[in-house]
């Protein structure tokens, strides 16, 4: 219960924080970190733009705390108490790296980079038994691998079929999922992308939040 309840916090910030990376980056990690505790205050909380901001991401982040509080619950339901805490890791950072990739379409090497290494040294511990250390290393190599070869082959149509933010949390979702799971989260993330954008009727947008979306749901339903 404890687990899930601070799910239910950390994704009430999840838009702060996200708000917060799209107005120091790029950055350094300590900076980073110190900007989130203590931010710059020039805000006039009484200007009405800011009380229109305000009650917007009290919602959003009311969202985000619920579906955060789903999330974890389903990590605590499915997997067992030495390998709950790694797994609620990954999918807080996920989260947020959706918001943040969603709000200022970049996805920090802060987060990524980290949760690429995370990944690794999990599968190589003894608290994931499904990916070993072997095929973390290979599907995070795929990850990196795979779609810069899609946007090679794609350069005649365009020049950022996939972001550079994109290839890294891929890697880190193969060092996380292994093959398998990397293999389903890039098939899956485009066809959630591709609806995403039709309900949307836009031909572009952040791809991240497809593939969180997909790596969510082999964690939770797949694995």
């Amino acid at each position: 219960m404890i687990w899930i309840l601070a799910g239910f916090v950390f994704g009430g910030l999840v838009p702060y924080m996200a708000r917060r990376f799209a107005k120091f980056m790029p950055a350094t990690p300590a900076y980073a970190l110190y900007r989130l505790i203590k931010p710059n205050k020039h805000t006039n909380r009484e200007n009405e733009k800011y009380k229109q901001l305000k009650k917007k991401y009290t919602l959003r982040s009311l969202l985000y705390a619920l579906v955060s509080a789903g999330v974890s619950a389903g990590v605590v339901y499915k997997f067992g108490v030495l390998s709950q805490v790694w797994w609620l890791g990954f999918v807080w950072a996920m989260l947020l790296l959706a918001e943040t990739d969603f709000k200022m379409f970049l996805l920090p090497d802060i987060l990524t980079v980290p949760l690429l290494i995370c990944g690794f040294f999990f599968a190589a511990s003894a608290f994931n038994p499904a990916v070993g250390a072997f095929e973390s290393a290979l599907a995070a190599l795929l990850g990196y691998m795979v779609p810069v070869a899609a946007t090679i082959l794609m350069l005649w149509k365009s020049t950022e079929a996939f972001g550079g933010g994109d290839i890294k949390l891929l890697s880190a979702i193969g060092a996380w999922l292994g093959i398998e799971g990397l293999l389903y989260t890039i098939l899956m993330s485009c066809v959630i992308f591709a609806v995403c954008m039709l309900i949307r009727r836009k031909k572009t947008g952040a791809f991240g939040p497809a593939l969180v979306a997909a790596a969510m749901v082999y964690l939770l339903f797949l694995i």
